[in-house]
């Protein structure tokens, strides 16, 4: 049986996630999709260049927020059970810990989500909509190899980023409110200010994962079989050197620190006011 505090951290964990995910995932679209086309392997014009930057907001607006609530209600979770019982200082470890299963789970969702965006943001042909190329990767390749295409490289990603940004972003949480605020806890916008400088950071980084994966998912089927995380940072660092590692670097940097700030800034003050305005008054009634 479910304490009321446990149903409470559940069900803020996956309200504040939903609506911060797709806050961030909706306004700062534009950023991603030049990322994409900037680290795509045709080159950022023949990928599209400046134009259609809403091509593939479909697909991700229907995937931001359950991706975003899962992530957030598993780290939570782990958060909760974990660390009571852990000394301060292998907390750090909690946390890294949190959001790589966290990343995993979230993954289930996101990657066949990223798969169709990114090939939407990448075409040029108008005919090839979202449902239409969600469609052609299952009917040529099957749900898992066609929606779940870049699975791994995805992982390898994401759970580095993750070892990066959450204990970053816990210690400037805990070291501004000890140090600035007397142990109060922080408002929404300074948490907002922790995930910005933590997102950035981690997003800097993972770049060159995070075009290793972005040209697994763009590949056609029988090169893509072939390719994995090393051979294809090899390659891209063969012939285009550091510039090439590091493409998109800069629109991936804005979008994640600008990202970090709306969806920690939105999580927090969505899950606070969950707390305070139906899960209070809710227990209340009783």
């Amino acid at each position: 049986m479910l304490s009321q505090e446990e149903k409470n951290m559940y069900f803020s964990s996956l309200f504040g996630g939903a609506v911060g995910g797709l806050v961030v995932d909706v306004v700062l679209f534009p950023l991603d999709t030049l990322k994409t086309r900037l680290q795509s392997g045709v080159g950022f014009r023949k990928a599209g260049g400046f134009s259609g930057i809403y091509k593939g907001i479909g697909p991700q607006a229907i995937g931001s927020a359950p991706q975003a609530a899962f992530f957030f209600l598993t780290y939570e979770s782990f958060k909760y059970y974990t660390e009571p019982h852990v000394a301060p200082h292998s907390l750090p470890l909690v946390y890294m810990t949190g959001a790589s299963i966290s990343e995993v789970v979230a993954c289930l969702i996101r990657v066949p989500m990223e798969v169709v965006k990114q090939r939407r943001q990448t075409t040029t042909n108008h005919k090839h909509t979202s449902l239409r190329i969600l469609k052609h990767a299952i009917k040529s390749e099957g749900i898992i190899k066609g929606l779940y295409r870049g699975f791994g490289s995805t992982i390898i990603r994401e759970i580095p980023f993750s070892l990066i940004q959450f204990p970053v972003l816990e210690y400037l949480k805990s070291t501004y409110r000890i140090n600035f605020k007397n142990n109060i806890p922080l408002e929404s916008w300074e948490v907002a200010n922790c995930g910005a400088i933590a997102g950035g950071f981690a997003a800097a980084v993972t770049t060159p994962l995070d075009v290793a994966k972005t040209r697994i998912m763009l590949a056609d089927k029988k090169t893509a079989t072939k390719m994995r995380v090393r051979s294809v940072l090899s390659q891209i660092y063969y012939e285009q050197g550091i510039k090439g590692l590091f493409a998109g670097f800069a629109p991936r940097v804005l979008w994640i620190t600008l990202g970090g700030y709306v969806f920690f800034g939105m999580y927090d003050f969505s899950k606070n006011f969950c707390n305070e305005y139906f899960l209070d008054s809710e227990f209340e009634n009783r």
